[in-house]
């Protein structure tokens, strides 16, 4: 047993419901990535965690799952192309290592998938570039002039963790 003399319920918040993000397109920065095993031991994937830089889903969690060593060719090609198509849109043709992908932002689109316990999750279908022409893309691939987060004022979302000065994926 554990004492739990002190604690009251009803001064912490509830706990939050999580949902699948609505179908759509979102900027993003990649915030964390490792190498994890395959559930039968006999593989390894590169998981990337995305952020949501802007929008009503500031700060939602995507993560992407790719099978780079498989016995399954297809899934390792699948995979491949993809790690492609994020290199790509954030301009880190050759990395050395997943953290050169980190905070250099990016526009995805998601899908809502069901799983087959009936559960809601997201699907990252597409990488984009986050520029259009220089100019940072809105969700919906739209050039967009200067949202928040890229510029860096006091109230870019990165500000609120302390970081000031320049935004975080341009240094």
């Amino acid at each position: 047993m554990a004492s739990l003399s002190g604690f009251d319920a009803s001064q912490v918040p509830e706990q939050m419901k999580f949902s699948a993000l609505p179908e759509g397109q979102y900027v993003v920065i990649a915030t964390a990535s490792e190498m994890k095993p395959t559930k039968n031991g006999q593989g390894q994937f590169l998981q990337i965690t995305f952020e949501v830089l802007d929008g009503p889903h500031k700060g939602r969690k995507l993560w992407a799952r790719l099978n780079l060593v498989n016995q399954n060719q297809t899934a390792v090609d699948i995979a491949q192309r993809e790690l492609g198509a994020i290199c790509r849109a954030v301009g880190v043709i050759k990395p050395n290592d997943s953290a050169e992908l980190h905070n250099k932002p990016l526009l995805v689109t998601v899908v809502v998938e069901i799983d087959d316990r009936k559960r809601e999750g997201n699907a990252i279908k597409k990488y984009e570039s986050a520029t259009v022409q220089g100019q940072v893309a809105a969700p919906g691939g739209v050039a967009a002039n200067a949202p928040a987060f890229a510029a860096a004022p006091a109230a870019a979302p990165w500000a609120a963790s302390g970081t000031t000065g320049a935004a975080p994926w341009a240094k």
